[in-house]
């Protein structure tokens, strides 16, 4: 069976449709948008990406029933899911829009719909569904964190830094979270020596996330501090434990 897709309607993960456009154009198509809680549209101020999916169908007679999940990625790595309801009235009719914030609400008003019972709803495989964003790993916050990830860059002295390529993609930083490592110490710490490892996680507008990883240690010749800076945590710790046994 064929779904057909209102391409007019919903845009591609790769849009460059904004998360702030996204959902006025959401709110602006739904017949109950003015029943959606007020704190909803206030933490949905702060999104920083969005994605949409279609979640099922069901189509007989000329008549049809689409469900679409909406997900905004907020400042602090949180989400907030929008459940959108598309359905005609008549065969061949034209399509009303309704969102709910939960999928109770959604199932709710889908029950009412008057489609034929034999013809069963289905569930769009993983293969056909829009790209999702991943589970945040981190709580942000946003405090010019661009500049941020250029100053640590700008610091770090081991010869295999991370290069351009790197510094380019963090140029888009919008948050960030610095939490201390700990675990795996090895010979760090011996000799009077000084180890501190850092986790810098950065997220991206497009709501990807970034690591960086800083070592702070005085394992110099004059007992200075050092800052170096690796991609993964493991290249940070092999660091750590090659410069305590040269001074070990």
């Amino acid at each position: 069976m064929s779904v057909p897709y209102e391409t007019a309607a919903y845009e591609p993960a790769e849009s460059p449709e904004s998360p702030e456009e996204h959902l006025e154009r959401l709110l602006g198509r739904a017949l109950n948008s003015f029943e959606l809680p007020d704190e909803v549209i206030r933490r949905l101020d702060c999104a920083l990406a969005h994605d949409s999916s279609l979640r099922s169908a069901h189509h007989s007679a000329g008549l049809h029933r689409e469900t679409y999940r909406h997900t905004w990625l907020l400042a602090d790595g949180s989400a907030v899911t929008l459940w959108e309801l598309v359905h005609n009235t008549v065969p061949g009719g034209d399509a009303q829009h309704e969102v709910y914030v939960d999928e109770e609400e959604l199932h709710t008003a889908t029950a009412r719909l008057a489609l034929p019972p034999d013809t069963p709803d289905f569930e769009l495989p993983v293969l056909m569904q829009l790209s999702s964003i991943p589970e945040p790993r981190h709580v942000y916050a946003p405090d010019d964190s661009a500049d941020h990830a250029r100053r640590l860059l700008r610091r770090a002295e081991n010869p295999d830094r991370p290069g351009a390529e790197t510094a380019a993609l963090l140029a888009t930083a919008v948050a960030h979270q610095i939490t201390q490592a700990f675990g795996r110490p090895g010979r760090v710490g011996r000799a009077g020596l000084s180890f501190a490892l850092y986790e810098h996680a950065f997220l991206l507008a497009d709501g990807r996330e970034v690591s960086l990883w800083e070592v702070e240690h005085t394992a110099t010749p004059d007992g200075r501090h050092m800052c170096e800076v690796y991609t993964t945590e493991d290249a940070a710790r092999d660091a750590m434990e090659r410069r305590a046994a040269r001074q070990g």
